[in-house]
């Protein structure tokens, strides 16, 4: 695979991550500098932030299943 297609597929990787522009360009040029510590430093920390989001939404999932609970166990009393 060339460098160009091996690029663009990483770059496409990381587009479907959520990777923002900044991110994904430092990845990339780390990579062509053979930063790889560097890159895997970036993508942990993205990675960190996905999950931090991932914590927030299902506390509010469980807020709203708690709240269901809530109405249905009074409408059977």
């Amino acid at each position: 695979m060339g460098t160009e297609n091996h690029d663009e597929a990483i770059i496409r990787n990381l587009v479907d991550a959520g990777c923002d522009g900044d991110t994904i360009a430092a990845f990339v040029e780390g990579i062509h500098e053979e930063k790889i510590t560097e890159g895997l430093r970036l993508l942990a920390a993205h990675r960190r932030s996905l999950l931090d989001d991932l914590h927030k939404e299902q506390k509010r999932i469980d807020c709203l299943d708690y709240l269901v609970y809530k109405i249905e166990k009074s409408q059977k009393a």
